[in-house]
């Protein structure tokens, strides 16, 4: 599939896979596949930053290549490194009379290289461009930010032993940061911008719909009003989209058919994931409940 020629292809099309965005997040896609940059999307955990990479590529018909960021990452785990196990065994079953020079070329060969996430998506033949997706930028140190430097650049790999691998066909790159750590502006600079922040309640409401749909309108609504305000109410973790959704099919399993401050606390631990925010809410749920009718 080529890329959606217009801003309102790209919406219907994530409608269409089930992701409720707006028009910033269509228009971001749109502009990073014409100007071929790549895409930075900056968020809480879990506003959908990953999952808007994943239907992405869904809606390019693209593969997925997705490097989880860590702190310690290094171009082992990144990029390449050489099969040592498969080499020596080469080697050993190399007999005497064979030409050392020739099993040294052998050994160093595309045969025995394992490709990491970001020489396969720079080294590609794919009938369509894949989306590479680089999670979590900000977990990685500054080191291996650096080296993404010249990789957005020049779309290049360099390994010593076969020379210097470069993309006949740019992948789609995003990067997503939960801005556990300040990046750098050169990095910055090399990509377009976005930022997610979690929905509103109307938008909530709608992926609550469109995600549990068992779940009785009027009690998706509620919900959507009561994760909304207790976001405003400086928790150590404010519960994300995923959370969202996980407490309305508890409630759905649960039966539980009117939102009142009994649903709310017999439930919370489903919501909240740490006990200081459970106590918060939970002290405040008999004026947030009838809040949320």
């Amino acid at each position: 599939m080529s890329a959606p020629p217009t801003i309102e292809d790209i919406e219907r099309l994530l409608r269409e896979r089930r992701y409720i965005g707006d028009r910033a997040l269509a228009t971001s896609i749109f502009l990073a596949l014409k100007l071929q940059k790549p895409l930075f999307i900056e968020g809480e955990a879990g506003v959908g930053k990953t999952e808007a990479a994943k239907v992405m590529a869904e809606v390019l018909g693209a593969r997925l290549i997705r490097l989880q960021c860590y702190e310690g990452i290094d171009l082992a785990h990144a990029v390449y490194e050489w099969n040592y196990p498969r080499q020596l065994l080469h080697i050993r079953l190399i007999g005497e009379g064979e030409d050392r020079r020739t099993a040294e070329r052998e050994i160093f060969s595309s045969e025995f290289l394992l490709r990491r996430p970001l020489l396969d998506a720079i080294d590609n033949d794919d009938t369509t461009p894949p989306v590479l997706l680089i999670d979590e930028i900000d977990r990685s140190d500054e080191e291996f930010e650096a080296f993404l430097l010249e990789l957005l650049s020049d779309f290049q790999v360099s390994i010593p032993e076969l020379g210097t691998l470069k993309a006949h066909q740019r992948p789609a790159v995003i990067l997503t940061s939960n801005r556990a750590r300040e990046l750098s502006e050169a990095l910055r600079r090399r990509c377009l911008h976005l930022f997610i922040d979690f929905p509103g309640t109307e938008q909530e409401r709608k992926i609550i719909e469109l995600k549990v749909p068992e779940l009785d309108a009027r009690l998706a609504r509620e919900v959507a009003r009561f994760v909304s305000a207790i976001r405003k109410m400086g928790l150590r973790k404010p519960p994300s989209i995923a959370e969202t959704l996980d407490w309305a099919r508890a409630l759905l399993r649960l039966g539980v058919r009117e939102f009142d401050t009994d649903a709310v606390r017999t439930t919370l631990s489903v919501l909240l994931k740490h006990e200081d925010d459970r106590a918060k809410v939970e002290s405040k749920a008999s004026s947030l409940a009838p809040r949320a009718r």
